[in-house]
């Protein structure tokens, strides 16, 4: 692994325990420390992602554009200063700009630093991708341990720990990340300055792939938002909450050797890989729509963690497969920005499920959501395999 994959692994840990100490908070904070409703908190976080959306896209432009040494700087420059600002002030509707703000530059960091990976160790095939994934959840474990015990004492305490690590990521990447923006990325970056989009049927498949995608975070997003209210109602602790976040992120980390091997002999393609990690992911919201203790959390939640492992890495992955040359930033903004859209509907959707029906029907419409993601996963290649046959005919 090469030291300079080494320095964007630690950044991506230290950026992510500090989001982490926030994000599984949300909507608790929304709805039952500022006292809005569930529909409310969704709209709230829908504008934080759909702000990530647009910092995904201008990010992983940047990337093709500049390097990543400075679309990173700007974007966590943007996310320190909003924690700061969260620190002044939590009140309502502080709490919401700055909130837009931390999504917007989230949003620019994490495609320049998976593009960065997937350039200084192209060899590497899926496992920079891979790596950068573990990271992120190392740091989701560490910051989700920490975040519930800090949130048990004090909201107050969290904003604060949120704003200091940003601090910390944004020193790092201003001594260590110029080394990173050595000349062979800048050149590739910077390959086939006219269109964005180089290839129509790669792309196509890309955005086919990411529906998908965008799908299962719908369905993920609920543990964050709704499914984290409604473990309140059940009288399961904040503390107890949070612990699954931290098995989530363990498992990743302690599971990986094991998950890997098991991918090998299971999955002899990315394509494989999505659709079994899909179906997994599908069996943990049964277990979670049919449990009212800790325990069945818990284990819906290993379930879930199992299923993200095999689909989470793999669609980077192939987004860096598809990408055309100096264009490995804007891709990987497409597949960032598709997980912050889901990360945007899905609180949206989720509530007025809740609000309207009940929980029972926010479970049902997720499951039928996974199964579309399937279908959309089987048939995402179809273009290539078209342009492929039409050139061949046309030889």
């Amino acid at each position: 692994m090469p030291k300079q994959l080494k320095l964007l692994l630690v950044g991506m840990v230290i950026n992510v325990v500090g989001s982490s100490f926030l994000w599984p908070l949300n909507a608790i904070y929304i709805h039952d420390v500022l006292g809005k409703s569930l529909t409310m908190a969704g709209i709230v976080l829908m504008l934080n992602s759909a702000a990530g959306v647009i910092g995904n896209l201008i990010g992983g432009h940047l990337f093709d554009r500049f390097g990543g040494y400075r679309s990173i700087l700007i974007g966590v420059s943007t996310t320190m200063a909003a924690g700061i600002g969260l620190v002044w002030n939590h009140s309502w509707p502080w709490y919401v700009g700055f909130l837009i703000l931390m999504g917007f530059g989230s949003g620019m960091v994490f495609p320049s630093m998976y593009a960065m990976a997937g350039a200084v160790w192209p060899e590497g095939g899926r496992k920079p991708f891979n790596a950068m994934y573990v990271a992120q959840n190392v740091g989701v474990a560490v910051g989700a341990a920490l975040g519930g015990l800090v949130a048990s004492v004090s909201f107050q305490l969290t904003f604060t720990a949120n704003a200091i690590m940003y601090g910390v990521f944004f020193l790092l990447a201003v001594l260590t990340y110029h080394k990173i923006q050595v000349e062979k990325i800048e050149q590739r970056s910077m390959l086939d300055g006219g269109k964005l989009i180089k290839n129509r049927a790669k792309f196509t498949s890309l955005l086919i792939l990411c529906f998908g995608f965008l799908l299962c975070w719908v369905a993920h997003v609920q543990w964050q938002t709704n499914i984290a209210s409604y473990t309140q109602s059940l009288n399961i602790s904040l503390n107890q909450y949070s612990l699954l976040w931290t098995v989530n992120g363990a498992l990743i980390v302690l599971a990986q050797p094991v998950i890997s091997t098991v991918i090998r002999f299971v999955a002899k393609t990315l394509k494989a890989q999505i659709i079994i990690g899909i179906i997994i992911y599908m069996i943990s919201f049964f277990v979670v729509a049919n449990t009212t203790v800790f325990t069945g959390f818990l284990v819906a939640m290993i379930i879930l963690t199992i299923g993200e492992m095999f689909v989470w890495p793999a669609i980077p992955t192939v987004a860096n497969q598809l990408a055309p040359k100096g264009r490995e930033g804007f891709y990987q903004g497409v597949v960032n920005s598709t997980a912050t859209g889901g990360r945007m509907l899905g609180p949206v959707l989720g509530g007025f499920m809740v609000d309207v029906y009940n929980i029972n029907a926010l479970f049902v419409l997720l499951i039928a959501l996974l199964f579309m993601s399937i279908f959309t996963t089987l048939f995402y290649d179809r273009a290539i395999k078209k342009e492929q046959v039409n050139q061949e005919l046309t030889a």
